[in-house]
C-alpha cells in the first residue's frame, strides 16, 4: 500500500502522487492535497532517516526528497506529521538503474583440497552507477578454466548477490575464474587445488658402506608421495623418520618433500648397531618399517699407561681399512675403587688417539680399577696404582 490516510476533525490531507516505484537517482517528489500547510514529512530507509520540509503547490503541499536519499535502492517508509501526530503514512520503492556499471567479485577460500568434496565460493555483485546492487534474478555468467577444460555457468542474483559453490576436481592444479554481466567483466581470480592427504608410503635407504664408523651418512628417502587420486603431494610436506636402536633408544630426523620425495640423513653409529626405521606424516600416513645393520668398524685399540699411571694414551683407533678414524670419537674413562665410581672422564679422539691425565693429588694412594669404553668396546684394568 503506497499511502494510508488518517483524518482528524481539525485537518484533512490526502496523497496526490500515485507513482509507487522510482529509479535511483531520479527526482522524487510527494504531493499532497490539503488546505493547511503546517505539515512535515519524515522518511526512513535502510541507510537512515530524514525530516523534509514542504513547499506550497496549487493543490496543497509537496515534499522533494534530497538527492543523497534518492540514490539508494530499497523501500522508503514515510509519515506526514502535524503537531507531532501522524496524519498520513505509506511507502514506496526505489529501484536500481538497470544498466550495470561495475561487477564486484569475491572468492574464498583461495586453496581447496582435490577430491570433489572441498569447495570454494565465488560471489559476484553487479551494481549500477550509484553502487546499488541490481534487482533479484539478474543473470551473472561465471567462467571457469582448469587444465584443458573450460566451463560457463549462469547464476542469478538473490538477496543482492549471485554466488556459486565450486567444488574441487580430482586433480590438483590451478583453476582460473571470472564473471560477466552485460558488458562488464570482472578481474581474473584463481584458486589453488592442492593434493589431498597422502596415502601410506614406502621408505628406503642408501649409504656408502655398512660400517659403524661414526662418520659416514645414511640417507633415508620415501617413495613418491601421492594422495588417493594419484596427485603428487605438495612440496614442503614434512616427513619424520623415527629410528629405534637395539637398546630401545629413539632417534629422529626429518625431511621435506620435493617432487613428492622426502629425504633425511643420519650419521652412522660409532659401534655395531641394528636400527629399525619407520616414517610418519604426523596424524596422516605412515611407511613400512625397515631394518638396517651396521658392522663394527673398530676391532680393537691399545692403552698405554705412563708417568706412574697418571697419563693414559688410548689408541690408535683404526677403522675397517686400518685407516685412522676421523676426529671426534667419544672415549670414556671411569676410575673406580672397591666397586665405587670415583671419577669419570670424557675425551674425543684427535688424530686417532685420546689422552687422559689423572691428577694424583685428587686420589688417595691405593689401587684403582680403570675402565675405558669406546666404539662399543670395553677394556678394564684392575689394580692400577695411583
Amino acid at each position: 500500500m503506497f499511502g494510508q490516510q488518517k483524518e482528524t476533525t481539525e485537518t484533512q490531507i490526502s496523497l496526490l502522487s500515485t507513482q509507487q516505484e522510482f529509479v535511483a537517482g531520479n527526482d522524487i517528489v510527494l504531493e499532497f492535497k490539503t488546505k493547511t500547510t503546517n505539515f512535515s514529512l519524515y522518511c526512513t530507509n535502510s541507510y537512515g532517516s530524514i525530516l523534509v520540509n514542504h513547499t506550497p503547490t496549487d493543490k496543497g503541499i509537496a515534499f522533494a526528497l534530497p538527492t543523497f536519499f534518492t540514490q539508494k535502492r530499497g523501500i522508503v517508509y514515510w509519515k506526514v506529521f502535524q503537531n507531532e501526530t501522524t496524519a498520513l503514512e505509506g511507502n514506496f520503492h526505489i529501484k536500481p538503474i538497470e544498466k550495470s556499471e561495475s561487477l564486484e567479485i569475491y572468492l574464498g577460500p583461495p586453496s581447496i583440497e582435490a577430491g570433489g568434496k572441498d569447495f570454494t565460493m565465488l560471489v559476484a555483485i553487479p551494481t549500477d552507477s550509484l553502487d546499488n546492487p541490481l534487482p533479484k534474478n539478474t543473470p551473472v555468467l561465471i567462467n571457469t578454466q582448469f587444465l584443458a577444460k573450460e566451463d560457463k555457468t549462469e547464476v542469478t542474483t538473490n538477496n543482492l548477490i549471485a554466488y556459486r559453490n565450486i567444488y574441487a576436481p580430482l586433480q590438483s592444479g590451478r583453476m582460473l575464474l571470472s564473471t560477466q554481466h552485460q558488458e562488464k567483466n570482472s578481474v581474473e581470480l584463481d584458486v589453488n587445488i592442492v593434493p589431498a592427504i597422502p596415502k601410506n608410503f614406502q621408505i628406503f635407504f642408501t649409504r656408502n658402506h655398512s660400517y659403524a664408523d661414526g662418520n659416514q651418512i645414511t640417507t633415508f628417502y620415501t617413495s613418491v608421495l601421492k594422495d588417493s587420486y594419484n596427485n603428487v603431494v605438495s612440496d614442503g610436506t614434512f616427513v619424520y623418520f623415527y629410528i629405534t636402536t637395539r637398546e630401545n633408544a629413539v632417534l629422529k630426523t626429518f625431511g621435506q618433500t620435493v617432487n613428492g620425495v622426502a629425504k633425511a640423513k643420519m650419521i652412522h653409529p660409532d659401534k655395531a648397531a641394528n636400527w629399525s626405521v619407520k616414517a610418519f606424516i604426523d596424524g596422516i600416513s605412515e611407511s613400512n618399517s625397515i631394518d638396517i645393520n651396521y658392522q663394527q668398524a673398530i676391532k680393537d685399540f691399545k692403552v698405554a699407561f705412563t708417568n706412574e699411571n697418571a697419563k693414559i694414551k688410548v689408541g690408535p683407533f683404526q677403522s675397517f681399512m686400518n685407516q685412522m678414524i676421523p676426529d671426534g670419537l667419544k672415549v670414556t674413562l671411569t676410575v673406580s675403587q672397591k666397586n665405587n665410581v670415583v671419577k669419570v672422564y670424557y675425551r674425543e679422539t684427535n688424530k686417532g688417539f685420546a689422552h687422559f691425565i689423572l691428577n694424583k693429588n685428587f686420589y688417595p694412594k691405593g689401587n684403582y680399577t680403570i675402565k675405558i669404553e669406546a666404539a662399543g668396546l670395553v677394556k678394564t684394568y684392575k689394580n692400577i696404582a695411583l
